[in-house]
């Protein structure tokens, strides 16, 4: 970072009680504990004796836990199927947010089970629909986002979490876009492939490494240690999306901001050294940081930095937990940025 771009005060987050709107595909994460003693009779696999469950939110759903535990207050629009799960789903959001579920009785709710042994993953196991939801479906979320947005306090952000489940459709993108900009809402993006594209005009748009070269196609893979293909890989997506803000997470290597509407080009933000144990949730975590930032119209650099913090920080904990305020503003010396009291 040059001194002339770095962030002058850095010792608190710039956001109290900020109102965010979050739309995606909600999930379970569900894991179970146990120990390997011993292989199957049956088949040449481990046999994990189970000694503890447990249910957490995930997808769309964790990024509001993080945001619940950074201080927002949050809507979310989701579908969810007429099961148990999409109950238990249901109860867990209620501690933390408002939500406006849409139930669908053609689809499961969806659920990702971890099998986990001495702090490792054996395995996952998924039960889900990613087929795409009715038109209907969308006219109700559609409607629960327009209600939001025409409330006494409207969202200062809408961050819209893509997990290729099928809640996202193409026409039920363009139908949030307009609807976000006829508000005058700022819009955040964490995108998969599926309708990568879709996303036009937003003011950030937040891929990872794999997301990007996949989600261009592109022939030539860019990768952080080749900084021209980062720039080329960067620039094509800016004219193909047309976004504001270009935010690429890159694991290991920190993540990329290219902000060019407010002088930032094509900046890489090393990863400060961490104890990795699990990257599970990690993104969800830099997109609702980042959304807050964004939010209390921060600096691009500020946002991408103190957002790299976070993600790197869920990174040295087992499953998917999310930081604090509390813990975040504790980290934030560790970006050695200049701070005013």
């Amino acid at each position: 970072m040059s001194k002339s771009h770095m962030p002058t005060s850095l010792h608190k987050l710039p956001w109290s009680k900020p109102r965010v709107c979050v739309v995606g595909d909600v999930m379970v994460d569900a894991y179970m504990w146990g120990n390997i003693q011993r292989k199957s009779p049956e088949a040449p696999v481990p046999v994990v004796e189970v000694s503890r469950r447990e249910e957490r939110v995930g997808g769309a759903a964790n990024v509001v836990k993080n945001l619940h535990a950074l201080g927002a207050d949050i809507d979310i629009i989701s579908v969810i199927g007429d099961d148990q799960a999409g109950r238990e789903l249901t109860s867990l959001l209620d501690t933390m947010c408002t939500p406006h579920l849409i139930v669908d009785d053609k689809r499961p709710t969806t659920v990702k089970t971890r099998v986990i042994s001495d702090g490792s993953h054996v395995v996952r196991i998924d039960e889900e629909s990613a087929e795409e939801v009715s038109e209907n479906v969308s006219h109700l979320a559609l409607k629960s986002l327009k209600h939001i947005l025409q409330g006494n306090r409207k969202p200062e952000i809408v961050v819209l979490e893509d997990y290729d489940k099928g809640m996202m459709t193409e026409r039920f993108i363009e139908d949030v876009l307009e609807t976000c900009t006829e508000a005058g809402v700022p819009v955040a993006v964490d995108p998969k492939l599926r309708h990568f594209s879709a996303y036009q005009g937003v003011d950030l748009f937040k891929p990872n490494l794999k997301e990007l070269n996949e989600g261009l196609g592109l022939q030539v893979q860019a990768h952080p240690s080749d900084r021209e293909s980062m720039i080329s890989a960067i620039e094509t997506l800016v004219t193909t999306l047309n976004c504001k803000r270009a935010f690429v997470t890159l694991g290991e290597f920190g993540s990329w901001i290219h902000a060019p509407n407010e002088g930032v080009n094509h900046l890489h933000i090393p990863a400060i050294p961490r104890d990795v144990t699990d990257v599970s949730g990690a993104g969800d975590t830099v997109i609702a940081t980042a959304s807050l930032m964004l939010a209390s119209q921060a600096e691009a650099i500020s946002m991408a930095a103190v957002a790299n913090l976070a993600g790197g920080w869920v990174c040295e904990r087992v499953g998917v937990v999310p930081i604090t305020r509390e813990a975040l503003e504790g980290e934030l010396p560790r970006l050695g940025l200049p701070t005013s009291s």
